[in-house]
């Protein structure tokens, strides 16, 4: 971050992460410098994950409506500072039809259960940007000022704050006693966002199919240097098979372009308007999903080379360092990387927490 951070208290603050996932929030945060006492999420693959990359965090895979306020009182050491989390995504997700009678859209309540039981200084929940389009704001903050927090919500643009993707995200914060959260200071802007070419294109090259073990490039970028430190490994870079006709294909399509640069004899009978199109190497990518590696995706196809992005550099966008293994399989893995909160994001916000001059 390009900022000092004033800490409201010299004792180190402590959280409690919940639909922890593979760790993005948790690793953001503990980059900030806080202490995480336990996590927990029902999804054995992610909580492998986040085992294999922060081993010295206490996880739990529990669902999260069998964590009684006792149960987890048992698990902790002590009285959290914090508990942070953000509820499955996929009710509230602006992709597809949203529903809110959706169980998913309120298992905030779960997470307001604990809050309300385990009585932490401030909570933070995070979400997709659906949540606010749906107006369900109002209706979490209401229910935890009812538990005397002072609430403020606000959408934070990921490229704002260092990460090469413009996904949005919503973000709740509370706390008993700091009154309003001001959100973490805003660090980039559109003449000095993290572009895509800045985050992967020291990454070996590939086509379809194809998967290499070992860098091949020095990084040039500042963002690629804080991805890679000396001794780390390459993992998770390998592209899927994509049959020769879709290669082909997407062999037309220029950097940043879309299907529309396709001959009509190539045209990909499936698919929407926006899919089969290129990101574009100048600019932050869009948002990252589960689907980054098949080109029929929204924007999942390298600027440059012909097929859809690996895991790794889905990873990268998401600002995940390279040391950040993901376990599982190709699927699993991918849809780790889609669902979590982008860390460089999780790691401003957690320094903005501790920071006397960001609230009011």
């Amino acid at each position: 971050m390009s900022y000092e951070a004033t800490s409201i208290t010299d004792v180190t603050e402590t959280f409690v992460d919940l639909f922890a996932g593979a760790g993005g929030l948790s690793w953001g945060l503990q980059q900030a410098g806080m202490t995480c006492l336990l996590a927990s999420d029902h999804w054995d693959d992610a909580v492998v994950t986040y085992r294999h990359n922060m081993p010295d965090h206490p996880v739990e895979n529990v669902d999260i409506r069998e964590l009684s306020v006792a149960r987890l009182r048992k698990l902790l050491p002590e009285k959290p500072d914090w508990i942070v989390g953000g509820p499955p995504c996929q009710g509230y997700s602006t992709v597809g039809k949203r529903n809110r009678s959706d169980p998913r859209n309120v298992l905030f309540m779960e997470f307001r259960k604990l809050v309300k039981g385990i009585k932490p200084k401030g909570f933070l929940i995070e979400n997709v940007l659906g949540l606010k389009d749906m107006s369900y704001e109002q209706e979490v903050a209401e229910s935890f000022k009812e538990l005397g927090y002072r609430v403020r919500f606000m959408v934070l643009t990921s490229a704002d704050y260092g990460v090469p993707q413009l996904r949005r995200r919503v973000v709740f914060v509370g706390h008993q006693d700091r009154g309003q959260f001001m959100g973490p200071p805003i660090t980039h802007d559109e003449e000095t966002f993290v572009s895509v070419a800045d985050a992967i294109f020291d990454l070996p090259e590939l086509r379809a199919g194809e998967g290499r073990y070992e860098y091949d490039k020095q990084p040039t970028t500042p963002y690629q240097k804080l991805m890679r430190l000396e001794g780390d490994t390459l993992q998770g870079h390998t592209v899927s098979k994509h049959p020769d006709y879709l290669v082909k294909a997407i062999s037309y399509i220029p950097d940043g372009g879309n299907r529309l640069s396709i001959p009509p004899k190539y045209q990909p009978r499936a698919g929407f308007h926006n899919s089969y199109s290129r990101l574009a190497s100048w600019r932050p990518a869009v948002a990252v999903t589960q689907n980054l590696g098949k080109p029929s995706g929204t924007r999942c196809i390298h600027p440059l080379q012909n097929r859809g992005l690996t895991t790794r550099e889905g990873a990268r966008l998401q600002s995940f360092p390279d040391r950040f293994h993901f376990v599982g399989g190709v699927t699993s893995q991918r849809l780790q990387v889609g669902n979590a909160v982008p860390p460089l994001l999780a790691q401003a916000v957690g320094e903005a927490l501790q920071d006397s001059m960001r609230w009011f």
